[in-house]
């Protein structure tokens, strides 16, 4: 009995000291969760790029080079280029491109660089060489905005089109002849060995990037100047190195 007793008493004493130890114990924090860092989508080489040429390639004006250094493979695109592989070479800095696939070379890469060109001795950039964008003049993230203000009377002749009409009729107008009048809205030179101008006459959507025409030519034009641009339509032109177009007329002739 007296055994029972102090077998009863000792339950009775672990059950409160559970029930205590219960009432007083946190839950222990969770560890925090880290975030993960999400990259840009273009990020910026700092420094120039440098090493031995081991693979390289032409496509559309421009030069696709492959450079090592201390085992790690780069490759980085500039405006066309003789380069020859087993050379050394340094690249000017630019922007990095994840994932950037060239229809023109039907390759996707896993990273590349688009540089401006090849540094010269003394560290500087070689003269003459003018930048690589991936937004270049014409592509829709560089497209000039729309002047309200533009009204231009269209070419005469059988092969004269608005802007607009270009655009609706792009299928009918690849790989002929066609002339287009209007404003001069942008100007680039030297880029790829040709100007590049971009026109506007009133015509097109905006909305739809249809009213800007770009035109490359080896003639030169001013902003503001009205011009009939007269050459090659291309629909759906791929320069690759993310340069591409809707529409554009190929070495144009220029008349003010």
């Amino acid at each position: 009995m007296k055994r029972s007793g102090i077998m009863m008493i000792a339950l009775i004493v672990m059950i409160s000291t559970g029930a205590a130890f219960a009432a007083n114990e946190k839950p222990a924090s969770e560890p925090a969760v880290k975030k993960p860092s999400i990259k840009p989508v273009q990020e910026e080489v700092s420094g120039n790029i440098s090493g031995k040429v081991v693979e390289t390639m032409n496509a559309s004006g421009y030069t696709y080079v492959c450079v090592e250094k201390k085992g790690k493979k780069t490759w980085v695109a500039v405006p066309e280029m003789k380069v020859a592989v087993g050379s050394k070479m340094s690249f000017q800095p630019g922007s990095v491109m994840p994932n950037f696939t060239s229809k023109t070379l039907n390759r996707t890469f896993d990273s590349i660089v688009f540089s401006g060109g090849p540094v010269a001795a003394g560290g500087q950039a070689a003269p003459g060489m003018p930048g690589v964008d991936p937004t270049h003049p014409g592509s829709k993230a560089n497209v000039a905005s729309l002047d309200k203000n533009i009204k231009v009377e269209k070419a005469a002749g059988d092969n004269a089109y608005t802007i607009g009409e270009t655009y609706a009729k792009s299928t009918a107008l690849n790989s002929k002849q066609v002339a287009v009048k209007g404003k001069v809205v942008k100007f680039s030179q030297g880029i790829m060995g040709k100007n590049w101008l971009h026109i506007q006459d009133g015509s097109g959507d905006q909305q739809k990037g249809t009213h800007d025409l770009v035109a490359t030519t080896q003639d030169t034009a001013a902003v503001g100047d009205i011009v009939t641009v007269t050459g090659t339509f291309a629909k759906d032109k791929d320069f690759g190195a993310g340069y591409n177009y809707k529409a554009i007329i190929e070495d144009a002739k220029v008349q003010k």
